[in-house]
């Protein structure tokens, strides 16, 4: 980058529309918040005459400008990534298995860390008690905490904007796992230990707020969760009074909020988590085509250490009896997360059609892309034609927000 300043740097990520929001700008000058835009979804605010230090580190921490492979990791899987072992696993706690979105493997995970002193607390994200249909980052610090953080949040939140340190925990989408991990480089074991889940992607706040107004029906909303309570749970708002509406998931997720997705996460190298130290994935039941489904079942994650120190902190978990796990191979994970392994194999030819449609594009040197542009060619002109073309059409209508936020 040739800017000068961090305000500058700041300023030109969100202009090419490559912010994800994760919030590690905040943790980098004074005067720096994180706002809901005009479109629903969090971006930087700076306080008049903030941002005018030297952006430092700001490269290397924004995942808006370069993303990394995970240098401590072990073997690398293809499209899912650096791995030291993998297993089909789920919490043993019934309540925690149940809150979670597959199995509560974070969710236990997060609790042991705290009740065994070996994190003093954990950052994570919640529904706000204030409004549920919008999601705060905060630290957590017992048990209930943890457990009021269980399940997928598919709305804006910022965790990497909160501080951690030797001690602590941090779990959060991938790209503030890769922030969080670039915050604390060069640090070793005294680093925050990073527990992640892939992710498909940021929806817009509005879609949220709109599916919750449907299924409130003109009442107060007294709570709202996306998924989980059951496996694969349902969008559900619970009315004063405590009445409750839902969708499925399916239909949640496929129909409104993934279609709102944010332009970042689109042309994402990393929703596997591979910054992490621990990631938990769904390990869908595949139907006769080998695509996921969606039938109610007990929750089951793949949990994946990236790291040997991943490795040894979920192993000493489950001889704590917190977690249950059975070896898997990581093809079996790839063949039920299609999602990913597209987007990972066809991302090269998107990106250049971005580049050519005269965008920039963050920095993912290292995660061997063109190879996957050489191995399938026709699959590679394909989605450089069809994002050249999103890309032309979505430059036309692409402006830096000044608006406040939404209410």
């Amino acid at each position: 980058m040739t800017t000068r300043t961090l305000g500058q740097a700041i300023a030109r990520v969100v202009a090419d529309d490559n912010c994800s929001g994760c919030g590690a700008c905040t943790q980098l000058g004074a005067g720096i918040t994180m706002q809901l835009d005009a479109r629903g979804y969090l971006r930087p605010r700076l306080a008049p005459g903030a941002g005018g230090e030297p952006q430092s580190s700001f490269p290397d921490v924004c995942p808006g400008v370069r993303v990394r492979p995970n240098a401590e990791g072990g073997r690398v899987h293809p499209t899912m990534g650096t791995h030291v072992a993998a297993w089909r696993a789920w919490a043993t706690a019934p309540d925690v298995r149940h809150r979670g979105s597959s199995g509560g493997t974070l969710t236990a995970l997060s609790a042991w860390l705290l009740e065994s002193g070996r994190a003093r607390s954990v950052a994570s994200a919640a529904a706000d008690p204030e409004d549920p249909r919008r999601t705060r980052s905060l630290p957590v610090v017992d048990r209930a905490g943890a457990l009021a953080c269980a399940g997928s949040r598919y709305a804006p939140a910022c965790s990497a904007a909160l501080p951690v340190g030797a001690g602590e925990a941090f779990v959060g989408k991938p790209c503030e796992a890769s922030a969080t991990r670039a915050l604390h480089a060069g640090q070793g074991a005294s680093a925050p230990l990073i527990l992640s889940f892939f992710c498909a992607g940021t929806p817009s706040q509005h879609a949220t707020d709109d599916l919750a107004a449907e299924l409130a029906a003109g009442q107060p909303i007294a709570d709202l969760w996306y998924r989980g309570r059951g496996w694969p749970g349902q969008f559900t708002v619970e009315r004063e009074g405590g009445t409750t509406a839902s969708i499925t998931y399916d239909e949640s997720w496929g129909k409104r909020l993934g279609p709102t997705t944010q332009w970042r996460c689109k042309i994402c190298v990393d929703g596997i988590g591979d910054s992490a130290d621990v990631v938990a994935a769904d390990l869908w039941e595949t139907d006769v085509r080998g695509y996921p489904t969606f039938a109610a079942a007990d929750g089951c994650s793949a949990l994946i250490a990236r790291t040997e120190r991943g490795r040894q902190t979920v192993l000493e978990a489950v001889r704590a009896g917190v977690l249950a796990v059975e070896e898997i191979d990581m093809d079996r994970l790839a063949a039920v997360q299609p999602l990913q392994v597209q987007r990972r194999t066809t991302l090269f030819g998107r990106l250049l059609g971005v580049r050519l449609a005269g965008r920039r594009v963050p920095d993912y040197r290292g995660f061997g892309l063109a190879r996957w542009a050489l191995k399938s060619p026709r699959a590679a002109v394909r989605a450089l034609r069809g994002s050249w073309r999103r890309t032309r059409r979505a430059r036309t209508a692409l402006s830096v927000e000044a608006d406040g936020p939404r209410s």
